[in-house]
């Protein structure tokens, strides 16, 4: 009995994901993020030094956007993993017609690292300059809707 409640409870798990992993951040309503992860080849763990670049897209754009740097995670051309922003509303939102796309690096000391995955993200398109935040700041509360200035580590 109990390992058929086990097999039962993967098997609705492994739906779940799928069902997620499938989702549209336009489409998604009950959760604040969606989220993606490196498939294919070896990338470091993240570190207390992990920090991500904020591509920030109009909501418009954003599950077009949003599948094509998913894609390039998953290839293993980014990092180790990434989110989105989806319908929800966030206060932490600065704008609520624009979502934010965070695609996150093992360690911001490493500017090789981070920079590569910048340059992938321009090869994606995203040529503007875009923003880079360390996940100590954003655990420590500083947003730039709350008044924070300065707080990127790049800006390219």
């Amino acid at each position: 009995m109990l390992e058929n409640l086990r097999d039962i409870h993967s098997e609705l798990i492994a739906e779940l994901i799928t069902d997620l992993k499938n989702k549209k951040p336009s489409e998604v309503t009950d959760s604040y993020w969606l989220f993606a992860r490196r498939e294919k080849g070896e990338y470091p763990r993240h570190t207390q030094n992990t920090g991500k670049w904020l591509v920030f897209v109009p909501l418009l754009q954003v599950d077009q956007v949003w599948e094509q740097i998913k894609q390039a995670l998953e290839n293993g051309r980014l990092g180790r993993s990434a989110k989105v922003s989806t319908a929800r509303p966030n206060p932490n939102a600065f704008n609520p017609e624009t979502k934010v796309i965070c695609v996150y690096t093992y360690d911001w000391t490493d500017k090789e690292d981070v920079m590569n995955i910048r340059e992938e993200l321009r090869r994606l398109g995203i040529t503007s300059k875009i923003a880079y935040k360390t996940d100590e700041e954003t655990r420590s509360g500083v947003y730039a809707n709350r008044g924070n200035k300065q707080i990127s580590k790049y800006y390219e």
